[in-house]
């Protein structure tokens, strides 16, 4: 791990708990990987105390478990949880993009646009990791353009466990470029103000996502993958 960067202006323990949670929703920790208070303060060059403090949050956030005898180790996450994730994205994007396209800035429309465009450059390179992180980026704007902050909460919270996967389990292009064309379908209802059609087409996109997840569980119970 890398030792973290005691400049950043965020206490030491809000910190660590960033760092390794980002670590997990990315698989640079993968499941199931025991989380050793001793073993990470000296790799973070940190006291044992924020570590244990991190990992009381990672497991109120569901990436960690923590079991008697066992310890803390990295929780696993099935195709069923996606699923279930999926199914609570689906009605809130839809009315995030709604109320985005009522409330959206002429700044934000452009910024919007930039995010889209982005995305589509970094499709046309090959960069998975990019990719990723636009697709989050697009998502987390339209959510900060719809101006309501409990919703931002409760949308944040199942983004990041959809981000978790997506770097686990999604390798196929076919999928990002149909993303290409589904995001660009949202912007252009968001920012020309067709609340409606933009939450149809947020709906439609999660249920498109949704569809992929369940398709990819089949196949993997057929090859013996799943837990």
């Amino acid at each position: 791990m890398m030792e973290i960067q005691l400049k950043v202006q965020k206490p030491l323990k809000d910190l660590v708990y960033l760092e390794l949670k980002h670590k997990i929703l990315t698989g640079e920790i993968v499941s199931q990987t025991r989380l050793m208070e001793i073993d990470l303060s000296e790799k973070m060059n940190v006291s044992r105390t924020p570590i244990r403090e991190a990992i009381k949050r990672l497991a109120d956030d569901g990436l960690v478990k923590v079991e008697p005898r066992r310890g803390a180790y990295v929780a696993n996450i099935s195709i069923k949880d996606m699923l279930d994730v999926f199914e609570v994205r689906e009605d809130l994007e839809g009315f995030v993009a709604k109320l985005a396209a009522e409330r959206i800035t002429e700044d934000e429309k452009e910024e919007l646009k930039n995010i889209s465009a982005e995305y589509e450059a970094a499709l046309n390179q090959g960069n998975k990791e990019r990719i990723i992180e636009l697709d989050e980026k697009f998502h987390n704007f339209i959510v900060s353009c719809s101006g309501n902050e409990t919703l931002s909460e409760l949308v944040n919270y199942v983004q990041e466990l959809s981000l978790r996967f997506r770097y686990l389990y999604y390798n196929d292009f076919s999928l990002y470029e149909s993303t290409a064309e589904q995001h660009n379908r949202i912007m252009d209802a968001i920012n020309n103000g067709r609340a409606e059609e933009a939450r149809f087409e947020a709906d439609a996109h999660v249920k498109a996502l949704k569809e992929f997840v369940f398709e990819l569980g089949k196949k993997m119970e057929e090859m013996g993958e799943t837990e």
